[in-house]
């Protein structure tokens, strides 16, 4: 079908963690997002958020109004490396969240739905178990472009790259035939090409 622009809305794919029986309880203790569903869920309960970016300290701080108490987890040891200063400061400010450095999951227990999570310091070595019900992975995600790959410029992490973040090396190599550049959310193949977006995805 012939085509003057492209939309590219293909979504991502949750990083997960490394543990056996992880889909089990996926929906039933383990989420993805902190929504005012989520939030409802596990009101007045003990919760564990994992990851050390912008998201996990966004979802801690919202958590943290209805949850008992949010716990969160990281694995490096500290959280100035991958989160925004002003939500670092709400967090060190909250006496409802509490920062586990160098520590991970190393297991969910529970038969219908998540009961118990065993924890570990990789410092230490010390492992924790705590009756907690509901975990928020926040560890990012990986976008579904592989189908891209040879046809649009990505960047190391896969994104599709726009306007300013295309560079010379990306025009030249995507053989850029217009004398502009690409517009704001524009890829590598222009909105406006001699041979079509259609002739370029095999």
């Amino acid at each position: 079908m012939p085509a003057r622009a492209v939309m590219i809305a293909t979504g991502a794919e949750y990083r997960k963690l490394p543990l056996e029986n992880l889909q089990r309880f996926e929906g039933n203790g383990v989420y993805y997002g902190a929504t005012f569903l989520e939030a409802q869920l596990c009101g007045n309960e003990e919760v564990i958020i994992v990851g050390g970016g912008n998201a996990a300290g966004q979802a801690a701080v919202f958590l943290a109004q209805t949850a008992k108490h949010v716990h969160m987890l990281i694995r490096s040891g500290r959280l100035a490396d991958t989160m925004s200063r002003y939500l670092i400061r709400r967090i060190e400010e909250s006496k409802a969240i509490t920062v586990h450095t160098d520590t991970e999951i190393v297991s969910l227990e529970g038969n219908d739905r998540l009961d118990r999570v065993l924890c570990r310091n990789n410092r230490t070595a010390a492992l924790d178990t705590r009756d907690i019900r509901h975990v928020f992975l926040m560890t990012g995600a990986n976008p579904n472009t592989g189908w891209l790959a040879g046809c649009l410029a990505l960047d190391e992490r896969g994104f599709v790259k726009t306007g300013v973040d295309l560079a010379p090396a990306d025009l030249t190599s995507a053989q850029w035939p217009l004398t502009r550049r690409p517009y704001l959310l524009e890829a590598s193949l222009p909105e406006y090409s001699p041979w079509g977006m259609c002739a370029r995805v095999t």
